[in-house]
């Protein structure tokens, strides 16, 4: 398993890693890290931004490195720093070309590499490899490699193996496809050249945009490490998950959903806004875990049906509009609003008609009337009835023998599972798991209670725990309470995080990086007017990325991609084909929605 207990929580013992005078693993925090988005060799600008991401509160920040210029300007960058009194460890991001990682280790506290191009080039079409083959390409890598490790040795520089969904290469995808055992099997490859050469100041990633493929990666990844007896520390982020609420929240899912398990030594949160917004999103993320490991006792389950490296939705009855093959569903939870007038309870679409409220077609999607709410308190175990549907209130306390056989012989009952424990998330999985041991197909409302004022910090913790148990497969029905936040933001997120964790789909996708010294354009700008233009065609999946080290694999399930190809140049893709290539900037947003036309996909709003 690739934690040590699901209803105990333990962070996942991993070695120190020395990144400058700031080390991260073994008893350290979990640390935060962003990037810088300018020119690296733009030193006025790329100074600047360190400071105000140094500022922030990062304890590293990152810098793209794509050949001698930049290699030659971060030393400048380190300097200015020290003499501004700044002191930040710097992180070099390498893609393509070992010769510069090998020079940047030299004057950088960390590197981080891509295995997926650290040598290999980047190709469209993946030709079949015999043993003989593959084993002479991996001969390649090592040697390659090694004399990267033995230049880290001698600088004590750190090293990020940081494997990224959009671009594994040739040889993995040769062997495991796009997936997520061949995301892990690329990093392993590096590992056990780290581990022959006993050489342990490394971290390693596994970033994705989907949150599935991302969560399930790192869990592999740590069980195989485990496995191999491996304890190098986790470096946590999701990739191009966008800007505003839908960037937090899909960053929150991911991260959470790990660090929940004790996974993660360090993360960084990637939005396409200024990177030092950033920060105070990834302390919000880190501050909800803190003191964890006090959580009330939470009874040991037979794990046997727990599978957590690919989603395996829980099977359920159906019951009306909610359970079997229905969609995951928003409850809307009304019990504080005035039944008389309330302007909030008309905003979630509901209308009096002779003196009863009822939903409009163009409310919410929620299990619950307003009549079943305004009129009903619950508490306990109480039955509510609506009509053919029974709620029943419960928590992990009423969970022994004779409570589950109750409610396994009446399967028309729908369970609404509470927890008050501050590892809400393995008290909710150990209640999934009594159900499914007992064969209990009851369909099953997680409902989640907070009382923060601050809305990103709702989002935040809300992602992390519903979005952990999605991911896993479990629930019906989400629900989100809070009294001092107006419910149409509840229902927002809600809906919000059921699509990062891609169990529905309710608007326009935007897939997006944050942007770095390779993007040669305003992605911010570009991504705010792709938004206003496309926003409403809610059937489509649209990718904005700064460039192609991992846009074209990033942006694998998206419709349509919107991809920098140079100084001016854009090319847009449909899927992942290429169809028009070097586009003017100031016509590529005119030629994307032409090329969503041409195919019949454009809907008038």
């Amino acid at each position: 398993m690739f934690c040590k207990s699901i209803t105990k929580y333990n962070r996942r013992k991993t070695n120190v890693v020395n990144v400058g005078n700031i080390p991260l693993g073994g008893e350290n925090p979990v640390r935060i890290q962003s990037m810088i988005n300018v020119a690296t060799t733009d030193i006025t600008a790329a100074v600047a931004q360190c400071e105000k991401i140094a500022k922030a509160g990062a304890d590293y920040v990152r810098a793209t490195i794509q050949g001698t210029p930049e290699t030659e300007a971060i030393k400048i960058i380190k300097n200015k720093l020290s003499e501004k009194k700044t002191y930040i460890p710097l992180i070099a991001d390498v893609h393509f070309n070992a010769r510069i990682a090998k020079i940047v280790a030299q004057n950088v506290e960390k590197v981080r590499i891509n295995p997926g191009n650290f040598i290999d080039k980047k190709t469209s079409t993946y030709k079949h490899l015999t043993d003989d083959e593959y084993n002479a390409e991996q001969q390649r890598l090592r040697k390659e490699f090694v004399s990267l490790l033995d230049i880290c040795k001698q600088h004590k520089t750190a090293l990020r193996i940081g494997v990224n969904h959009g671009s594994l290469s040739e040889r993995i995808m040769n062997r495991y496809g796009d997936t997520p055992e061949g995301m892990v099997e690329s990093a392993m490859e590096f590992l056990r050249i780290c581990k022959d050469e006993n050489f342990h100041d490394v971290v390693v990633s596994m970033k994705s945009s989907n949150t599935r493929v991302m969560v399930y990666a790192y869990r592999l990844l740590a069980e195989k490490m485990n496995s191999e007896q491996m304890t190098f520390p986790l470096h946590i982020g999701v990739t191009e998950t966008g800007d505003c609420a839908d960037g937090r929240i899909k960053s929150a899912v991911g991260i959470g959903a790990l660090l929940a398990d004790g996974l993660g030594d360090t993360i960084r949160v990637s939005l396409t806004e200024a990177p030092e917004n950033e920060i105070p999103v990834a302390k919000k993320l880190t501050d909800y875990f803190i003191n964890r490991e006090n959580h009330k006792p939470i009874p040991d389950v037979d794990e046997k049906k727990y599978f957590p490296y690919s989603y395996n939705q829980r099977k359920s009855n159906a019951v009306n509009n909610l359970g079997g093959n229905n969609p995951i569903a928003v409850v809307a939870d009304l019990s504080h609003i005035n039944p008389i007038y309330d302007k909030d309870f008309e905003a979630l679409g509901f209308v009096k008609n002779g003196g009863k409220w009822t939903k409009t077609n163009d409310s919410p999607d929620a299990v619950y009337t307003g009549s079943s709410l305004l009129n009903s308190e619950i508490q306990g175990i109480t039955m509510l009835s609506d009509e053919t549907e029974n709620f029943v209130r419960c928590d992990i306390s009423y969970f022994n023998n004779d409570f589950i056989d109750w409610i396994k012989e009446n399967s028309d009952n729908i369970l609404m599972l509470e927890s008050n424990n501050t590892n809400a998330v393995a008290e909710f999985r150990a209640c999934f798991l009594m159900l499914e041991n007992a064969n209990a197909k009851n369909p099953v409302i997680i409902r989640r209670t907070y009382d923060d004022k601050d809305i990103e910090s709702l989002q935040i913790k809300a992602s992390c725990d519903f979005g952990a148990l999605l991911i896993d497969g479990f629930g019906d029905a989400i629900c989100l309470q809070n009294n001092k936040i107006e419910s149409t933001i509840l229902i927002k997120t809600c809906f919000s995080v059921l699509q990062a964790t891609r169990v529905r789909f309710s608007k326009t996708e935007f897939i997006a990086c944050p942007s770095c010294g390779r993007t040669l354009f305003d992605i911010q700008k570009t991504l705010a007017e792709v938004k206003n233009k496309t926003s409403h065609l809610k059937h489509l999946k649209i990718a904005v990325m700064g460039c192609i080290v991992n846009g074209i694999g990033e942006m694998a399930d998206a419709d349509y991609g919107y991809v920098g190809a140079g100084t001016g140049k854009i090319s847009l893709y449909k899927n992942k084909m290429l169809v028009k290539r070097n586009i003017p900037q100031e016509l590529a947003v005119d030629e994307l929605i032409n090329l969503i036309k041409q195919d019949g996909r454009w809907e008038d709003v």
